[in-house]
């Protein structure tokens, strides 16, 4: 199971409801940030998920809507909290970006408290394994060199069958475990036990597809496929198709379309533009993709392999009110 908890999903601008980008994404008892828009660590305090452990950062790309908040975050981090060290994965121009705000402007060319270390992403690659999960980067196609999504994905499992283990005679106790991680065992009774006759087949984990801003859909359906949940921007309705190809983004249909076509089993629509409401943005893509959910600051759902995501009780209203309409993003 993952966690997610949007703390921003306004798209280039806050609005009123509003915060810049960044997700929070929870995995057992680690925790990681997708993108840092201005004024995401006073998210972070509203959400209630607080500071603790929240020290790897994936960023998609270097656009400042972004990225501008790690400045107020690494300072924080680096003078009143606990961490050891921070993590943050990004394409090359981002790295280059984010260096510049920490080096030249938080700590002025001093050391930061605390060691931050950068890795250039790479497609395909495992970027961090964790316990039973692992996430990796795929290519997106926005403005700019080296935008990526991530993947977060569990380990794939057999599930131990208890019932077999009994009339075979396996214990409780280690030898279970030890059938569960390959091994074979010898009952008290001295009958030799494989794991292939108490393990069930092979089921897939949970996976998430993060996209971050993108101009084109084609490009990423290997990445997207069999999502459990995919986040995904939706800037612009279909209506002005032409204004999002012109600057890089997507339609909510045209990513309703991606989710019908990867077989993704649910869609969450960020990045939300000032310009429209709510209400349309959803119309629009639920014709196409009913499991669609526009997300508001603050949500919290829980991703899983065999259901449809929970959504989690929040503290906090996070009712969103029609907007005026703006210019462009």
């Amino acid at each position: 199971m993952f966690e997610l908890v949007f703390l921003g999903t306004s798209a280039s601008a806050p609005s009123v409801y509003r915060g810049l980008p960044a997700l929070a994404v929870l995995a057992g008892e680690q925790r990681f940030l997708v993108d840092c828009g201005e004024g995401t660590q006073r998210q972070i305090l509203r959400s209630g998920i607080g500071f603790k452990r929240l020290n790897r950062i994936f960023l998609t790309h270097a656009h400042l809507d972004h990225i501008l908040g790690l400045g107020g975050l690494l300072s924080t981090y680096g003078r009143w909290e606990a961490l050891d060290e921070i993590h943050i994965w990004a394409g090359l121009p981002a790295i280059e970006r984010v260096q510049a705000l920490v080096y030249q402007v938080i700590f002025r060319r001093q050391s930061p408290p605390v060691p931050i270390y950068f890795y250039r992403v790479k497609s395909d690659e495992i970027l961090f394994q964790g316990r039973k999960f692992t996430v990796r980067a795929f290519p997106v196609s926005h403005r700019g060199r080296e935008c990526y999504g991530y993947i977060f994905e569990e380990d794939s499992r057999r599930p131990f069958m208890a019932e077999k283990a009994e009339a075979l005679g396996v214990p409780h106790g280690p030898e279970r475990r030890q059938l569960v991680e390959g091994e074979t065992i010898v009952t008290p009774a001295g009958r030799l036990v494989h794991p292939d006759e108490v393990l069930g087949d092979v089921v897939k984990g949970a996976k998430v597809v993060i996209t971050g801003d993108l101009a084109r859909t084609d490009d990423i359906h290997d990445a997207v496929q069999n999502a459990d949940a995919l986040v995904i921007e939706s800037t612009y309705l279909e209506r002005h198709a032409d204004i999002a190809s012109q600057v890089g983004h997507i339609t909510a249909r045209q990513a309703a379309d991606l989710a019908r076509e990867c077989n993704v089993k649910y869609l969450f629509l960020t990045h939300i533009s000032r310009r429209y409401r709510e209400f349309e943005v959803i119309s629009e893509v639920r014709k196409i993709f009913p499991n669609s959910y526009v997300v508001r600051d603050l949500d919290h759902f829980a991703v899983f392999r065999d259901k449809l995501p929970q959504k989690l009780e929040s503290q906090f209203d996070t009712e969103s009110e029609d907007e005026l309409p703006l210019g462009d993003e």
